[in-house]
């Protein structure tokens, strides 16, 4: 069930705006998302990817997700399957990060190298209205490694919060991991929300012959 981020709240469209902007001057924010709160950057923009490690404390060697705003948006950087798409519009929007072929717009910064991203597609429309407003973001949780992810701003970690230029504040998320997934390999690299609905569809695919 996608968040309910708009029926009786105010317009947000300066804030996601001023966020957007942000992303466009090379800063991270803080959003939201139907699992916790993400540290997003311009995942095209290797130094912009290199601040969110420096800022989380990461391993370079810890590869990042690639989070846009539908799996349409998706296919522009990336180079999946037949299977990985139909897998991807089985589950996205929703809780879930797909492993596939990254096309040469994807930095290495992003991947550690590796020729394969994760994508996430948000279930929350905040996060969604975000990625619409600046094309792909670094999808990973707004917390300092080593420390637990982030369900509500008001626990940030004063480095996070001092090292954005914005966070857009959506109250409590439900906190469960996404689940990833390499389809091609048929493997769940981490087991989250919907497991077992991807375990079935795994054993199973519904594609034609």
């Amino acid at each position: 069930m996608t968040a309910d981020t708009s029926d009786d709240r105010p317009d947000r469209s300066e804030e996601l705006r001023a966020a957007a902007a942000a992303v466009d001057r090379g800063d991270l924010v803080v959003y939201p998302t139907e699992t916790v709160y993400g540290l997003g950057a311009d995942a095209l923009d290797a130094d912009a990817v290199e601040r969110v490690f420096e800022l989380k404390g990461r391993d370079r060697s810890n590869p990042l997700s690639l989070g846009v705003a539908s799996v349409d948006d998706a296919l522009r950087y990336t180079r999946p399957t037949e299977l990985a798409v139909a897998f991807a519009r089985a589950f996205l929007p929703g809780p879930v990060t797909v492993v596939v072929d990254r096309d040469d717009r994807v930095p290495d910064a992003l991947t550690a190298g590796r020729d394969r991203v994760g994508i996430r597609v948000p279930d929350h429309d905040l996060a969604r209205a975000l990625l619409a407003e600046t094309g792909p973001l670094t999808a990973t949780s707004a917390n300092v490694s080593g420390t637990g992810s982030v369900t509500n701003p008001a626990d940030l970690a004063d480095r996070i919060r001092e090292g954005v230029a914005a966070v857009i504040d959506d109250g409590e998320t439900p906190g469960a991991e996404s689940t990833v997934v390499d389809p091609d390999a048929g493997t769940i690299h981490r087991r989250g929300a919907m497991a077992g609905a991807i375990e079935a569809w795994l054993a199973d695919p519904p594609l034609d012959d």
